[in-house]
C-alpha cells in the first residue's frame, strides 16, 4: 500500500485546508503518468498489444481520476493549479505528499520488473488479494504480502477517506464554486464517472470512483463485470504474471491468474534512455530538437488543461488534440537511435514555458 505523511490526512478542517489535499490530489494523480506514458510509449507499433492496452487503460483513468479532483477543487471555490514548473515531478524521484518513502518513480521501457517494482507498488490496495499464479516459470516474481502499516504514516485510501469525511462534516454551504466551471465530456468518460460535482453527495461519489477504480474496494475484483471494471493492481499483474485474471472456480478465492496469456516480447520493446533529460542529447541533434518538441507539447498540454479546469471546460477537446500529438512525437523520439549506445531517445517531461 502507498504511504504518505500522515499530516496530509489529518486535521483537515478548514475549507482552506480542504483545497490545499485537492490539490495535492490533483498533483499526485498526475505524477504517475509520465511514468505510465513511457513505458507506453516504449512498446513498438503493434506489439505487446495487451500489455499496451492494459498501460493505456490505466493511463487513461489516472487522467480522469485527475479530472475529478480538480472537480472537487473547483466546486469547493478552489482553482487547480497545473501549469507551473514544481507541477512536473523530478525523475527519477519521489511522489508528491512523502508518497512512500523510499519508492523511486522512473521513466524507462517497459518491462516486467517495472510493473511489479513500481507500477503495483503505487496502485496496491490496503488489503491485496494473493490469487493463484498459474505459471511457475513466473515463480521470480513473487506475490506482493500485505505490508504492514508504519506507525504514523497513513495510506492514499485514508488520505481520500479524510478528504470524504471533511466533505461531510463541512456540509453544503463549502460548495461556493462555479458550476460552470464543472469539466463534464461524456465522449471520453461514461458520466457514472466523470459528472458535476456540485453537493455533498456528488463529490463523495466522485471520490468513491477514484479509490476504487485504483486501489479498488474491498470486493476487487469479485465485483468487476469486465477488464476495465479490475482495479489498477489487478489489471497491472496480469502483466507480470503472464495471464488473465479470471472467474476460477477450482481456487478458494474464486480467481486466478490462468487466463488469456499477457506476453511482453522485449523484441517488441525500444530500448529507451532511462530517465533521460534533454541536455542528455548532443545540442543540434535531431534527438535535442524532437525532445525539446516533446516537452513543449507536454507542457501545453498542462496549460491547456489548467485553462480548462479554471472556467473553460469546453478546452478540454483541445487538451485531448495535444495528448495526440504528444504520442506522435513520442513515436518519432524512440525512433531516434543514439549514437555510441545500444539505446534509443527517450521522452523526458520536462517543463517548457509556452502560449497556448
Amino acid at each position: 500500500m502507498l504511504k504518505i505523511q500522515p499530516h496530509f490526512a489529518q486535521d483537515i478542517d478548514t475549507v482552506q485546508v480542504l483545497r490545499n489535499a485537492l490539490q495535492s490530489a490533483v498533483e499526485l494523480e498526475h505524477a504517475t503518468l509520465p511514468a505510465y506514458l513511457t513505458a507506453l510509449y516504449s512498446i513498438k507499433a503493434g506489439q505487446n498489444r495487451e500489455a499496451a492496452a492494459i498501460i493505456g487503460s490505466v493511463s487513461v483513468q489516472e487522467m480522469l481520476h485527475m479530472t475529478i479532483a480538480a472537480n472537487i477543487l473547483n466546486a469547493v471555490g478552489g482553482h487547480p493549479v497545473i501549469d507551473k514548473p514544481g507541477f512536473i515531478p523530478v525523475y527519477p524521484g519521489p511522489l508528491p505528499m512523502g508518497v512512500h518513502e523510499g519508492l523511486t518513480i522512473s521513466l524507462g521501457k517497459l518491462t516486467r520488473s517495472l510493473v511489479y517494482d513500481v507500477f503495483m507498488t503505487i496502485e496496491e490496495p490496503e488489503v491485496a488479494m494473493a490469487y493463484p499464479v498459474k505459471q511457475p516459470a513466473l515463480a521470480l516474481f513473487q506475490q506482493k504480502a500485505a505490508a504492514a502499516q508504519e506507525p504514523g504514516f497513513a495510506t492514499i485510501g485514508e488520505f481520500y477517506q479524510a478528504i470524504s469525511d471533511a466533505i461531510g462534516a463541512m456540509g453544503e454551504e463549502i460548495f461556493t464554486g462555479d458550476p460552470a466551471c464543472q469539466v463534464v465530456d461524456n465522449t471520453w468518460f461514461p458520466p457514472d464517472q466523470l459528472f458535476p460535482v456540485v453537493d455533498v453527495a456528488s463529490a463523495q461519489r466522485a471520490i468513491q470512483v477514484i479509490v476504487e477504480q485504483g486501489e479498488g474496494s474491498p470486493q476487487s475484483p469479485r465485483e468487476a463485470e469486465n477488464e476495465a471494471a479490475l482495479a489498477h493492481y489487478y489489471r497491472l499483474a496480469q502483466i507480470v504474471y503472464a495471464r488473465r485474471l479470471v472467474k476460477d472456480p477450482d481456487e478458494p478465492l474464486g480467481w486466478s491468474y490462468s487466463g488469456a496469456p499477457v506476453g511482453i516480447d522485449p523484441a517488441g520493446v525500444w530500448n529507451l534512455y532511462p530517465n533521460a533529460k534533454t541536455v542528455d542529447y548532443p545540442p543540434g541533434s535531431r534527438a535535442r530538437t524532437v525532445s525539446q518538441q516533446f516537452n513543449t507539447t507536454y507542457t501545453a498540454l498542462l496549460t491547456s488543461l489548467h485553462i480548462t479546469f479554471n472556467g473553460q471546460p469546453e478546452r478540454l477537446r483541445a487538451a485531448i488534440g495535444l495528448m495526440y500529438e504528444l504520442k506522435l512525437t513520442a513515436d518519432q523520439l524512440v525512433a531516434i537511435p543514439l549514437p555510441g549506445t545500444d539505446y534509443v531517445a527517450a521522452p523526458t517531461f520536462e517543463y517548457a514555458p509556452v502560449n497556448v
